[in-house]
Protein backbone atom coordinates (compact mmCIF):
# COMPACT_ATOMS: atom_id res chain seq x y z
CA UNK A 1 0.00 0.00 0.00
CA UNK A 2 2.80 2.39 0.88
CA UNK A 3 4.53 1.85 -2.48
CA UNK A 4 1.23 2.47 -4.30
CA UNK A 5 0.74 5.77 -2.47
CA UNK A 6 4.40 6.63 -3.07
CA UNK A 7 3.61 6.59 -6.80
CA UNK A 8 0.85 9.15 -6.16
CA UNK A 9 3.13 11.31 -4.01
CA UNK A 10 4.95 12.65 -7.08
CA UNK A 11 3.28 15.91 -8.28
CA UNK A 12 4.22 15.27 -11.92
CA UNK A 13 2.38 11.95 -11.84
CA UNK A 14 -0.67 13.65 -10.41
CA UNK A 15 -0.52 16.16 -13.30
CA UNK A 16 -0.45 13.28 -15.76
CA UNK A 17 -3.41 11.58 -14.06
CA UNK A 18 -5.29 14.88 -14.07
CA UNK A 19 -4.65 15.28 -17.80
CA UNK A 20 -5.89 11.75 -18.45
CA UNK A 21 -9.15 12.39 -16.58
CA UNK A 22 -10.40 14.09 -19.76
CA UNK A 23 -9.66 10.98 -21.83
CA UNK A 24 -6.92 9.12 -23.60
CA UNK A 25 -3.82 11.00 -24.68
CA UNK A 26 -0.60 10.16 -26.42
CA UNK A 27 2.76 11.13 -24.93
CA UNK A 28 2.98 14.33 -26.99
CA UNK A 29 -0.44 15.43 -25.78
CA UNK A 30 0.59 14.67 -22.19
CA UNK A 31 3.73 16.78 -22.67
CA UNK A 32 1.56 19.67 -23.86
CA UNK A 33 -1.02 19.21 -21.09
CA UNK A 34 1.50 18.97 -18.24
CA UNK A 35 4.40 21.16 -19.35
CA UNK A 36 6.80 18.31 -18.58
CA UNK A 37 9.47 17.10 -20.96
CA UNK A 38 8.89 14.05 -23.14
CA UNK A 39 11.48 12.09 -21.15
CA UNK A 40 9.80 12.96 -17.83
CA UNK A 41 6.31 12.11 -19.10
CA UNK A 42 7.54 8.76 -20.42
CA UNK A 43 9.30 7.95 -17.15
CA UNK A 44 6.30 8.88 -15.01
CA UNK A 45 3.85 7.04 -17.28
CA UNK A 46 6.04 3.97 -16.85
CA UNK A 47 5.77 4.26 -13.05
CA UNK A 48 2.01 4.79 -13.23
CA UNK A 49 1.66 1.81 -15.56
CA UNK A 50 3.72 -0.45 -13.28
CA UNK A 51 1.40 0.51 -10.41
CA UNK A 52 -1.61 -0.39 -12.55
CA UNK A 53 -3.01 3.13 -12.53
CA UNK A 54 -2.39 3.91 -16.21
CA UNK A 55 -2.64 1.67 -19.22
CA UNK A 56 -0.92 2.01 -22.58
CA UNK A 57 -1.66 0.72 -26.01
CA UNK A 58 0.10 1.20 -29.30
CA UNK A 59 -1.48 2.75 -32.37
CA UNK A 60 1.21 2.42 -34.98
CA UNK A 61 4.25 4.15 -33.53
CA UNK A 62 2.23 6.16 -31.03
CA UNK A 63 1.65 5.08 -27.44
CA UNK A 64 -1.84 5.97 -26.19
CA UNK A 65 -2.25 6.35 -22.41
CA UNK A 66 -5.42 6.04 -20.40
CA UNK A 67 -6.52 5.64 -16.80
CA UNK A 68 -6.61 1.89 -16.20
CA UNK A 69 -8.05 2.00 -12.69
CA UNK A 70 -11.11 4.27 -12.32
CA UNK A 71 -10.68 4.11 -8.54
CA UNK A 72 -7.79 6.57 -9.00
CA UNK A 73 -10.24 9.27 -10.11
CA UNK A 74 -12.48 8.56 -7.14
CA UNK A 75 -9.55 8.63 -4.73
CA UNK A 76 -8.20 11.92 -6.09
CA UNK A 77 -11.68 13.50 -6.04
CA UNK A 78 -12.18 12.40 -2.44
CA UNK A 79 -8.81 13.75 -1.31
CA UNK A 80 -9.31 17.04 -3.18
CA UNK A 81 -12.79 17.46 -1.69
CA UNK A 82 -11.46 16.80 1.80
CA UNK A 83 -8.62 19.28 1.33
CA UNK A 84 -11.03 21.93 0.01
CA UNK A 85 -13.24 21.52 3.08
CA UNK A 86 -10.25 21.84 5.41
CA UNK A 87 -8.91 24.91 3.60
CA UNK A 88 -12.34 26.55 3.63
CA UNK A 89 -12.72 25.82 7.35
CA UNK A 90 -9.22 27.19 8.09
CA UNK A 91 -9.95 30.33 6.07
CA UNK A 92 -13.24 30.79 7.95
CA UNK A 93 -11.43 30.46 11.29
CA UNK A 94 -8.81 33.02 10.27
CA UNK A 95 -11.48 35.46 9.13
CA UNK A 96 -13.43 35.16 12.37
Amino acid sequence: IASWFRVLAEPSRLRILRALEAGEKNITELVEATGLTQANVSRHVQSLAQAGMVGRRKEGLVSICYIADPAINELCASVCSNMQKRLTENARKLGA
